[in-house]
């Protein structure tokens, strides 16, 4: 746990027995990892999300490197979600269609034969904002319905944009758990599909399905590590809401790597940290936060964990990390100033807490014994996820042009 000098808090795990892995290598056994990144690369205009390097920003903190992988761009979406938003409705298909991976494809879903059969189909999901409009990009692009849900805080800007990838946006007063509530209840009754990013009793195998979309992501990444000579990273940052990227990332680490995997630790925002309570707690269980859940981190906004992805996460995460919203907002400010030859990444502000923590890490008193616990050194090969661009242009200019959320000064870099 944290000092009184650092606003960040954490928790180790100490696993006193090796990891149980055996859940990582099913789940994300390289053979499914690589029929998620097939489906994904029939998808018109698929192109592999940069890495970027940070090796200035790496030299100022002493570290070996820091890597983010910009999913800002990726398929003019501005987010990550869509990885497993489409695979799991490719699967869904497939799965209702009765048909071998092999026989599927991305344009045979699109073609008159498969439309007869299936019919029109509404989709639905609840969403903070990306996961959401991914829904509706996969949805609409296969010619079918889609109907989303968003809790009463959702900014006009995230709605405004589902609602252009066609879907039928529905506000539902209280937050993104009560969101999710009200779109299993309107689904039942109205015979539509979920395709949820979050598990709960009797529903797994699309939340499960999601997770392993979300790993194209990481072959690419581990893709493009190889290009720089690098074998894998030493530590691994993931932002968590639900926990759902968190448990895919962290997942396919240790199904790949196994005891070698690299440090992994998940990142929440203090006010919406209910993988770090359900750490805290330490009975294996997740447990629920309630209230408004306040932060700016819209995409990390939940307080109920997805129990598949907690079952994954308890067994493998080294380090949770909870951080107050300020330090989201210095790392999308890093991101969008950066030092001589660094690139420049847009990055919102789910997107940029990791970078955030890993600074704060590094230069702010009160975190010395986290930095020498994590082994953070000039040999660490540090991976970060830049999982949302700007998706709030308001907020963003605020943030970013006008110093909303600063940091405090007893903080401020002296260096």
């Amino acid at each position: 746990m944290n000092n009184s000098l650092t606003d960040l808090d954490w928790i180790f795990k100490d696993f006193k027995e090796e990891k149980k892995l055996e859940e990582c290598k099913q789940l994300f056994s390289m053979e499914i990892c690589k029929g998620a990144r097939k489906f994904h690369m029939q998808i018109p205009d698929y192109k592999m999300t940069r890495l970027a390097a940070l090796p200035r920003l790496s030299d100022m903190l002493k570290l070996g490197g820091i890597f983010i992988k910009d999913e800002s761009e990726r398929l003019t979406l501005n987010s990550f979600k869509v990885m497993g938003g489409s695979f799991a409705i490719f699967k869904f298909i497939q799965t209702r269609l009765k048909l071998e991976p092999e026989k599927l494809s991305y344009e045979y879903l699109n073609s008159e034969e498969v439309k007869k059969r299936l019919g029109v189909i509404t989709f639905a999901s609840a969403t903070d904002g990306n996961h959401g409009r991914g829904i509706a990009w996969a949805a609409t692009k296969l010619g079918h319905k889609c109907e989303i849900y968003v809790h009463e805080g959702t900014s006009s800007a995230r709605i405004n944009a589902i609602k252009n990838y066609g879907a039928n946006v529905k506000i539902v007063k209280g937050n993104y758990d009560d969101a999710v509530r009200k779109c299993m209840e309107d689904s039942k009754k109205n015979g539509w599909e979920i395709i949820s990013d979050t598990s709960w009793d009797g529903y797994t195998q699309v939340p499960s399905w999601i997770m392993q979309g979300y790993t194209t992501m990481m072959l690419e990444t581990q893709q493009e590590f190889t290009g720089v000579g690098i074998i894998k990273p030493t530590h691994v940052f993931v932002q968590a809401g639900v926990g759902a990227l968190a448990a895919s990332v962290i997942g396919f680490y240790h199904s790949l790597f196994g005891a070698d995997a690299p440090k992994c630790i998940v990142v929440e925002p203090d006010n919406a940290a209910c993988l770090f309570e359900s750490a805290k707690i330490d009975d294996g269980e997740p447990h629920n936060l309630t209230g408004k859940l306040d932060t700016i981190m819209a995409g990390l906004s939940c307080g109920d964990p997805s129990p598949i992805a907690w079952s994954i996460l308890k067994n493998t995460v080294d380090c949770f990390i909870k951080a107050p919203d300020y330090v989201a907002a210095r790392g999308m400010r890093i991101m969008a100033t950066p030092l001589k030859d660094d690139p420049f990444i847009i990055s919102g502000e789910s997107g940029a807490v990791t970078l955030g923590v890993v600074y704060s890490i590094m230069t702010e008193p009160g975190c010395e014994e986290l930095k020498e616990k994590l082994g953070l050194d000039c040999n660490s090969q540090i991976l970060l996820i830049n999982t949302e661009g700007n998706t709030d242009p308001k907020h963003f200019r605020q943030i970013i042009w006008d110093g909303r959320n600063p940091v405090p000064r007893k903080f401020w870099t002296e260096r």
